[in-house]
C-alpha cells in the first residue's frame, strides 16, 4: 500500500495539475467570448452574400457559368477544419470522422488539412493531402481565409477539382456543436421565382466573377469562426470536467491520507498504552 508520504506527494501533484487546468479553462473562456463575438458579426454578412449568390444562380444563364455549372466529377477537394492542439474532448475526432465518411463516397479525393490534428489524422489514413495550414494566428484568420479563397478559385477554375467541400464544426451553443460537410463549388442553385428578372451591371457573368470569390471568402471565414468557437467551447467544457475530476481525486486522496494518519495515531497510542501496561505490571511484580 502507498505510504502517507506517497499519498501526500500525489495530492500535491494533482493540486498542481488542477491549477494548470483552471488556468487553461480561463484562457478558453476568454477566447470563447472573443471568437463568439466575431462569429456573431460574420454570420449576417455571410447570410446576405448567400442570398445574393442563390438569387443570381436562379437567373437564366447563370447555370452555365463555371461557378454554377455542374461537372462530371473526377476529383473532389475537401477542406477539413480541425485544431492545432488537443484537450478539446471529442471535437477533433467528431469532425475527422464526419469528413472521412463523406470522403470515402467521393472520387480521387484531395484534402486541404487545416490544423495539425487533421493533418496527422489524414496522413495516418494515407489520404492525398495537397495543402496544409497549421498554426494560423487568430489575428490572421480573415486574411488567411481570403488567400485560401483565391487559391481555391484558381484550383477549381484550372480543373484540378470538379467539386469542393468544406468540413467544419457548426457552433450552436456552448454545449452543442455539430460536425457538418457542405459543398462550396459548384455553388448550389436554389430554385426561386424566376418571373422577376434582375439586370446586372455591366453583365451577369462579370457580376458573378466578382461576387462569388467574395462569397467564398466569407463562407470560409464563417466556417473558420464556427469551428474556432466550437473548439474553445469544447476545450472549456473539457477543462471544467477535468477540474472537477481533479477535485474529486484530491478529496479521495485526502480521505485516504486522513484514514492512514488516524490509523497510525491509533497504533502509536496503542503501543504507548501497551508499553505503560507492561511497565506497570513489571513494577507490581518488583514490589
Amino acid at each position: 500500500m502507498s505510504s502517507m508520504r506517497d499519498i501526500k506527494q500525489r495530492i500535491e501533484n494533482v493540486r498542481s495539475v488542477e491549477q494548470i487546468i483552471k488556468a487553461m479553462d480561463m484562457v478558453a473562456s476568454t477566447k470563447l467570448v472573443k471568437i463568439r463575438a466575431q462569429l456573431e458579426g460574420v454570420r449576417p454578412i455571410y447570410r446576405e452574400l448567400k442570398r445574393v449568390a442563390e438569387e443570381v444562380g436562379s437567373q437564366e444563364g447563370a447555370k452555365f457559368h463555371p461557378f454554377y455549372k455542374e461537372r462530371e466529377v473526377k476529383n473532389s477537394l475537401y477542406i477539413v477544419l480541425t485544431s492545432d492542439r488537443g484537450l478539446a474532448g471529442s471535437y477533433n475526432a467528431n469532425i475527422t470522422a464526419k469528413a472521412l465518411e463523406h470522403i470515402n463516397q467521393g472520387k480521387n479525393e484531395k484534402i486541404v488539412a487545416v490544423g495539425s490534428k487533421g493533418y496527422e489524422y489524414f496522413k495516418r489514413k494515407g489520404k492525398n493531402i495537397v495543402q496544409t495550414i497549421i498554426d494560423l494566428p487568430d489575428a490572421q484568420v480573415y486574411y488567411g481565409t481570403e488567400s485560401l479563397a483565391k487559391w481555391l478559385v484558381d484550383y477549381y477554375m484550372t480543373g484540378e477539382a470538379d467539386e469542393v467541400f468544406i468540413a467544419y464544426t457548426h457552433f450552436m451553443s456552448v454545449l452543442n456543436y455539430v460536425p457538418v460537410v457542405v459543398r462550396l463549388l459548384p455553388v448550389i442553385i436554389k430554385e426561386t421565382d424566376k418571373e422577376n428578372e434582375i439586370k446586372y451591371e455591366p453583365n451577369q457573368d462579370t457580376f458573378i466573377d466578382h461576387m462569388i470569390p467574395l462569397y467564398l471568402h466569407m463562407k470560409l471565414f464563417r466556417a473558420f469562426s464556427e469551428s474556432h468557437t466550437s473548439e474553445q467551447a469544447a476545450r472549456m467544457v473539457n477543462m471544467d470536467a477535468a477540474g472537477k475530476n481533479a477535485s474529486e481525486i484530491i478529496e479521495k486522496l485526502t480521505h485516504l491520507y486522513n484514514r492512514k494518519r488516524q490509523t497510525a495515531i491509533t497504533q502509536e497510542l496503542s503501543e504507548i498504552v501497551g508499553s505503560v501496561n507492561i511497565l506497570n505490571k513489571g513494577g507490581l511484580h518488583d514490589n
